[in-house]
């Protein structure tokens, strides 16, 4: 045997052996899997209902009491409008973690649309199918929906905008390139993206064990994925970490959850504003 033979066989020895303990350890690297599908978009009559449900006049007033608070500005000052067009909003797939052969990265969770008060106070009004049609179920500070939607269109045109809930991360994905949106994403993959394939490594290493019916689940810790409470339907959590907390809506009729939410840095501070659910405000990470 040649001393290159002898090289070769040593290698292949060390590759089969750290292939071997990775299966052990149940991390196993996932092998090439099929293009992801892409989410199929909301009808646009689904749209327009949305954003009908975030102008109209009831969602107006709890607006006007959302910027209100705090004493930021007076009520009847704030004078809410809905700005610009409602977009859809994705979120990581449990399908896609597990590695299942052409799973979309993310499924739809709900839609949102742009509020603007007259000082200058941005907020996104999240709207659910829920009973037959799509209904304001959470408002939110900040226009993280409609500016990630807009800059993925602009980074990838044609491709899917979604969030990772779990850090708070949002890419763009289109055919086998994922593009980071913010700083949490670029601390994911690097600044200047990744593989579909490597982006499915690596979220299976981080939330593979932790997929519905998983022994992480069952012990109904927080993070990962796991069930949202009295319901048997399972989707994404929103938080991982300490420093973040979450609130969350009934789930639409798709089963997808209505709203979920991440605050960073000091939790969350919520306001209950007769939508039937919770109004988060938004802190971002320092």
């Amino acid at each position: 045997m040649t001393k290159r033979d002898h090289s070769r066989r040593n290698a292949a020895r060390a590759a089969a052996a750290g292939a071997l303990t990775a299966a052990l350890l149940g991390l196993a690297p996932l092998a090439h899997a099929e293009p992801p599908a892409t989410p199929a978009p909301p009808p646009a009559a689904g749209l327009a209902e949305a954003h009908d449900a975030a102008a109209a006049p009831a969602t107006l007033d709890t607006l006007a009491r959302f910027f209100a608070r705090d004493g930021a500005i007076a009520r009847d000052r704030a004078k809410p409008r809905i700005e610009g067009a409602t977009v859809p909003v994705y979120t990581l797939a449990p399908e896609f973690v597990a590695g299942r052969d052409g799973a979309a990265v993310a499924s739809l969770d709900f839609l949102a649309s742009t509020a603007v008060a007259a000082d200058g106070q941005r907020a996104s009004v999240w709207t659910a199918r829920t009973g037959g049609h799509w209904k304001v179920v959470n408002i939110a500070t900040g226009d993280d929906e409609t500016r990630y939607a807009a800059e993925g269109a602009r980074r990838l045109s044609g491709g899917t905008v979604f969030r990772e809930p779990q850090i708070n991360a949002w890419y763009v994905q289109r055919g086998d390139r994922v593009l980071p949106l913010d700083e949490d994403a670029v601390r994911a993959i690097g600044a200047g993206g990744t593989t579909v394939d490597a982006y499915r490594a690596r979220v299976h290493r981080q939330y593979g064990d932790k997929l519905p019916g998983s022994a992480y689940a069952k012990k109904g810790v927080a993070g990962g994925f796991e069930d949202h409470a009295g319901d048997t339907r399972k989707s994404v959590a929103p938080v991982a970490d300490a420093d973040r907390t979450a609130t969350a809506a009934p789930r639409g009729d798709d089963g997808s959850p209505a709203a979920a939410t991440v605050a960073a840095a000091g939790g969350t501070a919520a306001l209950a504003l007769g939508l039937g659910t919770v109004a988060v405000r938004r802190l971002r990470r320092r």
